[in-house]
């Protein structure tokens, strides 16, 4: 009888969702039609941010 390993991935998908929301918060991005294009390119947002504050 073969042996079956269920493998659970919610941590990269939550720590998606923490990044999203961060960086919502952080930019002061509104919600609805950026905030809907933060979620794809966050990281995009966030170091553009980051890049004006460290000039």
């Amino acid at each position: 009888m073969e042996r079956i390993k269920i493998e659970q991935h919610s941590f990269s998908g939550v720590l998606w969702i923490v990044g999203w929301l961060f960086t919502l918060g952080f930019l002061q991005i509104p919600f609805f039609w950026k905030g809907i294009l933060a979620i794809l390119i966050w990281p995009y947002y966030l170091g553009m941010a980051i890049g004006l504050m460290v000039r």
